[in-house]
Protein backbone atom coordinates (compact mmCIF):
# COMPACT_ATOMS: atom_id res chain seq x y z
CA UNK A 1 0.00 0.00 0.00
CA UNK A 2 1.25 3.62 -0.46
CA UNK A 3 -0.18 7.05 0.44
CA UNK A 4 -0.68 9.88 -1.96
CA UNK A 5 -0.14 13.47 -0.49
CA UNK A 6 -0.11 15.19 -3.89
CA UNK A 7 -4.17 14.62 -4.60
CA UNK A 8 -7.50 15.15 -2.91
CA UNK A 9 -7.29 11.54 -2.10
CA UNK A 10 -6.72 11.39 1.44
CA UNK A 11 -6.96 7.37 1.71
CA UNK A 12 -4.82 3.99 0.68
CA UNK A 13 -4.82 2.60 -2.42
CA UNK A 14 -3.17 -1.13 -3.55
CA UNK A 15 -1.00 -0.61 -6.78
CA UNK A 16 -2.62 2.27 -7.54
CA UNK A 17 -6.60 1.47 -7.42
CA UNK A 18 -9.31 3.88 -6.61
CA UNK A 19 -13.06 3.33 -5.63
CA UNK A 20 -15.19 3.39 -8.86
CA UNK A 21 -17.19 6.10 -7.78
CA UNK A 22 -14.22 8.66 -7.63
CA UNK A 23 -13.62 7.87 -11.22
CA UNK A 24 -17.36 8.91 -12.39
CA UNK A 25 -17.91 12.53 -13.46
CA UNK A 26 -18.90 14.95 -10.50
CA UNK A 27 -22.36 15.81 -12.20
CA UNK A 28 -23.13 11.75 -12.02
CA UNK A 29 -21.89 11.35 -8.64
CA UNK A 30 -24.01 14.00 -7.65
CA UNK A 31 -26.95 12.35 -8.76
CA UNK A 32 -26.23 9.40 -7.18
CA UNK A 33 -26.15 10.92 -4.15
CA UNK A 34 -29.71 12.41 -4.62
CA UNK A 35 -30.84 8.59 -4.56
CA UNK A 36 -30.39 8.59 -8.19
CA UNK A 37 -29.65 5.19 -7.12
CA UNK A 38 -33.10 4.40 -5.77
CA UNK A 39 -35.04 5.63 -8.30
CA UNK A 40 -32.79 3.90 -11.04
CA UNK A 41 -33.91 0.83 -8.64
CA UNK A 42 -37.79 1.40 -8.80
CA UNK A 43 -37.52 1.83 -12.65
CA UNK A 44 -36.14 -0.83 -13.23
CA UNK A 45 -37.71 -3.39 -10.97
CA UNK A 46 -41.31 -1.32 -11.47
CA UNK A 47 -42.87 -4.17 -12.89
CA UNK A 48 -41.79 -7.03 -10.49
CA UNK A 49 -42.32 -4.37 -7.45
CA UNK A 50 -46.04 -3.76 -8.24
CA UNK A 51 -47.29 -6.51 -9.91
CA UNK A 52 -47.93 -6.77 -14.10
CA UNK A 53 -51.36 -5.35 -13.47
CA UNK A 54 -50.35 -1.74 -12.33
CA UNK A 55 -47.33 -1.58 -14.32
CA UNK A 56 -49.18 -2.07 -17.87
CA UNK A 57 -50.42 1.34 -17.03
CA UNK A 58 -48.40 3.25 -14.82
CA UNK A 59 -44.45 4.00 -14.69
CA UNK A 60 -42.39 5.70 -12.02
CA UNK A 61 -41.93 9.73 -13.12
CA UNK A 62 -39.91 10.71 -10.07
CA UNK A 63 -38.75 10.75 -6.28
CA UNK A 64 -38.67 13.79 -4.50
CA UNK A 65 -36.98 13.22 -0.95
CA UNK A 66 -36.08 15.90 1.56
CA UNK A 67 -32.87 15.91 2.41
CA UNK A 68 -32.89 15.79 6.15
CA UNK A 69 -35.15 13.52 5.81
CA UNK A 70 -35.89 9.53 4.58
CA UNK A 71 -39.18 9.80 3.82
CA UNK A 72 -39.85 10.58 0.05
CA UNK A 73 -42.95 11.00 -2.16
CA UNK A 74 -42.95 9.05 -5.00
CA UNK A 75 -44.49 10.36 -8.55
CA UNK A 76 -46.50 8.04 -10.38
CA UNK A 77 -47.60 8.58 -14.07
CA UNK A 78 -50.92 6.69 -14.48
CA UNK A 79 -52.97 6.36 -17.88
CA UNK A 80 -55.67 8.36 -17.83
CA UNK A 81 -59.06 5.78 -16.86
CA UNK A 82 -56.63 3.83 -14.45
CA UNK A 83 -56.12 6.27 -11.49
CA UNK A 84 -58.25 4.22 -9.27
CA UNK A 85 -56.80 1.14 -9.77
CA UNK A 86 -53.41 2.44 -8.12
CA UNK A 87 -54.82 4.41 -5.79
CA UNK A 88 -56.54 1.85 -3.69
CA UNK A 89 -53.13 0.42 -4.63
CA UNK A 90 -50.82 3.13 -2.63
CA UNK A 91 -50.47 1.78 0.63
CA UNK A 92 -49.75 -1.82 -0.86
CA UNK A 93 -46.95 0.08 -3.69
CA UNK A 94 -45.32 2.11 -0.37
CA UNK A 95 -44.98 -1.41 1.58
CA UNK A 96 -43.47 -3.05 -1.19
CA UNK A 97 -40.92 -0.50 -2.14
CA UNK A 98 -40.01 0.15 1.72
CA UNK A 99 -39.41 -3.52 2.45
CA UNK A 100 -36.87 -3.93 -0.90
CA UNK A 101 -34.89 -1.29 0.03
CA UNK A 102 -35.05 -2.11 3.88
CA UNK A 103 -36.25 1.39 5.15
CA UNK A 104 -38.73 3.88 5.12
CA UNK A 105 -37.74 5.31 1.44
CA UNK A 106 -41.28 6.18 0.54
CA UNK A 107 -43.68 7.74 2.57
CA UNK A 108 -46.48 8.88 0.36
CA UNK A 109 -47.80 8.56 -3.38
CA UNK A 110 -48.66 10.82 -5.82
CA UNK A 111 -50.41 10.24 -9.40
CA UNK A 112 -50.42 12.25 -12.42
CA UNK A 113 -52.40 11.16 -15.29
CA UNK A 114 -51.57 11.06 -19.00
CA UNK A 115 -53.92 10.46 -22.34
CA UNK A 116 -51.42 8.15 -24.16
CA UNK A 117 -47.75 7.23 -24.34
CA UNK A 118 -47.51 9.19 -27.43
CA UNK A 119 -48.84 12.57 -25.65
CA UNK A 120 -46.73 11.86 -23.05
CA UNK A 121 -43.33 11.01 -25.15
CA UNK A 122 -43.77 14.58 -26.43
CA UNK A 123 -43.10 16.00 -22.83
CA UNK A 124 -40.08 14.37 -22.11
CA UNK A 125 -37.54 16.25 -20.58
CA UNK A 126 -35.07 17.26 -23.75
CA UNK A 127 -31.34 17.89 -23.00
CA UNK A 128 -30.51 20.48 -24.24
CA UNK A 129 -27.31 20.33 -26.78
CA UNK A 130 -24.83 22.50 -25.31
CA UNK A 131 -25.69 20.15 -21.67
CA UNK A 132 -25.25 16.72 -23.16
CA UNK A 133 -22.30 18.51 -25.72
CA UNK A 134 -20.50 19.50 -22.06
CA UNK A 135 -20.85 15.89 -21.13
CA UNK A 136 -18.81 14.79 -23.74
CA UNK A 137 -16.23 17.24 -23.62
CA UNK A 138 -15.82 16.03 -19.60
CA UNK A 139 -16.42 12.43 -21.04
CA UNK A 140 -13.56 12.88 -23.43
CA UNK A 141 -11.13 13.22 -20.19
CA UNK A 142 -11.47 10.04 -18.91
CA UNK A 143 -8.69 7.86 -19.26
CA UNK A 144 -10.45 4.59 -19.52
CA UNK A 145 -11.14 3.51 -22.70
CA UNK A 146 -14.43 1.12 -21.76
CA UNK A 147 -16.22 3.71 -19.49
CA UNK A 148 -15.64 6.30 -21.65
CA UNK A 149 -17.20 4.05 -24.98
CA UNK A 150 -20.03 2.99 -22.54
CA UNK A 151 -20.97 6.76 -21.52
CA UNK A 152 -20.94 7.77 -25.18
CA UNK A 153 -22.87 5.13 -26.04
CA UNK A 154 -25.26 6.55 -23.71
CA UNK A 155 -25.51 10.17 -24.63
CA UNK A 156 -26.22 8.59 -27.81
CA UNK A 157 -29.06 6.91 -26.87
CA UNK A 158 -30.08 9.41 -24.63
CA UNK A 159 -29.88 12.09 -27.55
CA UNK A 160 -31.53 9.97 -30.21
CA UNK A 161 -34.65 8.99 -27.87
CA UNK A 162 -34.96 13.32 -27.40
CA UNK A 163 -35.22 13.40 -31.07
Amino acid sequence: MHYKENNKESRTFVQGLRPFGKTLPRSVRGILKKNGYNYSEIVSKWSILVGKDISEFSYPKSIKIAKNEGNGVLVVSVKRGNELMVEYSKEEIIKKINSYFGYSLIKSVKLVTYNNKQENKNKKNHIPREFSKNFEKKIYEIKNENIKNSLMKLIKAINDDNS
